[in-house]
C-alpha cells in the first residue's frame, strides 16, 4: 500500500508558539512491516522547530508519542574514512526559511504526528506523508 496523507495542513503563525497536528495512521495501522514513511515538509518563511513523533499504541494519549529520527538521506565523512548517514532528530529552523524537503523514517509506527515549538514566524504549508 502506498497512499500520501496530510498530517498538517497549511498553518500560519498567529503568536502561538506551538501546535501539534491530529495523528495520522503509520504503516503498522495496516499490518505493513516495512516501516518505511517519507515525510515532505514545505515551508514559507517559517522561523521554529519541527519534530515527527510516533506512537505504537493502538490508542494513544499525549504521553505514548516519541520523537522520531528523520533521514534527508545525507552522508557525512569523518578524518579517518568512516562514512555516516546524518540523522535528525528535529528540524530547528533559526532564521527564516522557504523550502520543500522530504525525510525518510523507518519504524513500524501506529500512529504519527508533527509537533512544533518555538514558531517565531512564517507558515507551514504543509506536512504530508507517504507511507
Amino acid at each position: 500500500m502506498a497512499d500520501t496523507v496530510t498530517i498538517l495542513s497549511t498553518s500560519v503563525f498567529s503568536n502561538i508558539t506551538t501546535l501539534t497536528s491530529e495523528k495520522v495512521k503509520g504503516d503498522a495501522s495496516f499490518g505493513q512491516s516495512d516501516g518505511l514513511h517519507t515525510i515532505m515538509v514545505n515551508l514559507n518563511d517559517f522561523t521554529g522547530t519541527i519534530k515527527i513523533q510516533g506512537s505504537l499504541e493502538t490508542t494513544p494519549s499525549d504521553g505514548d508519542f516519541f520523537d522520531i529520527n528523520l533521514s534527508d538521506e545525507e552522508f557525512t565523512v569523518d578524518v579517518s574514512g568512516l562514512v555516516t548517514k546524518k540523522v535528525l532528530d528535529n528540524l530547528i529552523y533559526n532564521v527564516s526559511e522557504t523550502s520543500m524537503k522530504s525525510y525518510n523514517v523507518t519504524g513500524n509506527f501506529v500512529w504519527l504526528r508533527a509537533d512544533i515549538i518555538n514558531w517565531q514566524s512564517g507558515t507551514i504549508s504543509s506536512i504530508e506523508m507517504n507511507r
